[in-house]
């Protein structure tokens, strides 16, 4: 991939970074240099990634905890592999049982939205089927962290307060009181550069190495969890615990102006970014920030998530197939309804015709594109107590409509938010990348693709370029630095625009590429604490 490395300063003069042995980007420095630590230790890429992933559980806790999910799409000798390792509901949960309680949507907040955690299996099963080191030798860094302590950084207390706010007027009850004692012992916000340390957070993390995460599914860690659920009024048992497996699936992707872009299947949404590409695939783009660019990428994502939000679910309950929503011709037949004016979405009939990202790279060529979450920042608010376990909240994303394919049942997972994406072109791997945030991540990969493909800028331009979301309807969110003659053509057009100040709701991406000569490019996100670190 061949960029043009003008400089687009419009966040920060960060410039790309390039190593040969490996890199690790993401979106703490400390976790990074953990990752690269491993690498120097012998390990590889997956290791890289599984230590990065749980030192993120530790230094940003903020969008991510051993309670929730994980995806990853692996570059492993030459071979493109997916790991689905979000976990269903549990089995008492159902539409009926939320309506006797007096329900009419999923909370956002307490046991409720619980689902079974993914995030410790993953670790295992990553490590048993490709590591090189061991579960506990990977761990040794993140354990080190929650049992010493480190400085919270700046954009991290940010988000944390803002959990804290969120909490402080949601939540109630003792369910979430511990939620509290974990994450505000001081009781007051905290600030960059305050230490944080949880002793039961180290303890949890040695317990899951020891036993290759058995004791979350089946020993001492799942009879807390299963305790504290029975006694607060949850679902989730340690029978839904001991039933859970990772899946092993087969990316999905679309060609795009030559380059394979590849997503996890659903139930991640991942397929929302591919639909909206083959859309895109329809258009010639000549210039990034022009009213064009702008107009007919926000209006095939918006086509796009419009059928996402009808037909992702678990696959074994979609009743539309993802050929038919991949296909060419369903693209065209959607990009046909882009004109000059701003539509409010509606989906198509196809088969009628506060999230972590992780990159790594090591000197063999292998390459993880990793994605874990709780979902909203820090989940649930529910942290099971003496573990350090704080639990996620995805079956928020369940509706409560009968006969929808994605409505609440047992044994069901969710539709899904966080995607890791990765480029191939040619049947060679060129590497991952991912933009986190909610809902804003198939947004994120289709305008930092369309940005490296289209546009042929670096990295990390294609991350500091400024970005727009769309929210529902016809409102789209634009950062600052989009010109204001853009914005007011694209407000003439029908789009309801707001201009906002760029942050973190914006999306935090990573991207790693190699060369034909083994170079690795590495690049971080300017809108948080990112880094690449490098060998």
């Amino acid at each position: 991939m061949e960029f043009d490395n003008t400089t687009y300063n419009y966040h920060s003069r960060r410039t790309v970074v390039q190593g040969k042995k490996g890199m690790v980007a993401t979106s703490q420095p400390l976790a990074a240099q953990a990752g690269l630590d491993i690498l120097k230790k012998g390990g590889n890429a997956v290791d890289a990634a599984v230590a990065t992933a749980a030192c993120l559980t530790v230094v940003e806790p903020t969008s991510n905890g051993i309670g929730g999910d994980a995806f990853a799409i692996i570059s492993f000798e030459g071979k493109l592999l997916g790991l689905n390792a979000s976990g269903p509901s549990p089995e008492l949960l159902s539409c009926d049982e939320l309506k006797k309680r007096g329900l009419k949507e999923i909370p956002k907040s307490g046991l409720t939205p619980v689902t079974v955690p993914g995030v410790p299996k993953a670790w295992a099963e990553l490590i048993e089927k490709y590591g090189k080191l061991s579960l506990m030798e990977v761990l040794e860094p993140a354990i080190r962290y929650a049992q010493e302590g480190y400085p919270i950084s700046a954009t991290v207390s940010q988000l944390w307060n803002k959990g804290y706010e969120r909490f402080q007027k949601e939540t109630d009850g003792k369910v979430f009181e511990n939620w509290f004692k974990v994450f505000m012992p001081d009781g007051y916000p905290v600030v960059p550069g305050q230490i944080w340390k949880s002793k039961y957070h180290a303890e949890t993390l040695r317990e899951i190495g020891k036993t290759m995460s058995d004791s979350f599914y089946k020993g001492e860690l799942a009879d807390k969890i299963h305790k504290f659920s029975v006694e607060n009024d949850g679902f989730i048992r340690k029978s839904d615990l001991e039933k859970f497996e990772v899946e092993w699936v087969k990316p999905i992707s679309v060609n795009y102006r030559g380059y394979d872009v590849w997503e996890i299947p659903p139930n991640g949404n991942g397929i929302v970014a591919l639909m909206a590409l083959n859309i895109l695939n329809n258009f010639k783009f000549t210039e990034r920030e022009t009213f064009d660019t702008y107009h007919k990428q926000i209006e095939a994502l918006k086509l796009a998530f419009a059928d996402g939000e009808k037909y992702i679910t678990d696959p074994r309950f979609m009743n539309t197939n993802i050929e038919s929503l991949l296909s060419k011709e369903y693209g065209k037949e959607r990009a046909k309804l882009i004109g000059e004016k701003a539509i409010s979405p509606e989906p198509g009939q196809p088969d009628k015709g506060g999230t972590v990202y992780i990159a790594t790279a090591d000197e063999e060529g292998n390459m993880v594109s990793y994605i874990q979450s709780n979902y909203m920042g820090f989940g649930s608010g529910v942290v099971v107590p003496q573990t350090g376990i704080s639990l996620q909240n995805r079956g928020n994303n369940f509706n409560m409509i009968e006969g929808h394919v994605n409505c609440v049942a047992p044994n069901k997972k969710t539709y899904h938010t966080i995607i890791p994406g990765f480029l191939t072109k040619d049947g060679k791997p060129i590497g991952p990348f991912g933009v986190m945030g909610g809902f804003m991540q198939p947004q994120g990969h289709v305008q930092v693709v369309s940005s490296m493909i289209d546009f042929n800028l670096n990295p990390q331009d294609a991350l500091n370029a400024p970005r727009w979301k769309w929210t529902e309807g016809k409102k789209v969110e634009i950062e600052t630095g989009v010109s204001k003659s853009l914005a007011e053509k694209l407000a003439k057009a029908g789009h309801d625009i707001d201009m906002k100040i760029s942050d973190t709701t914006f999306g935090r991406g990573q991207i790693i590429l190699r060369d034909e000569q083994g170079v690795y490019t590495g690049a971080t996100e300017p809108r948080t604490d990112g880094c690449v670190a490098v060998w």
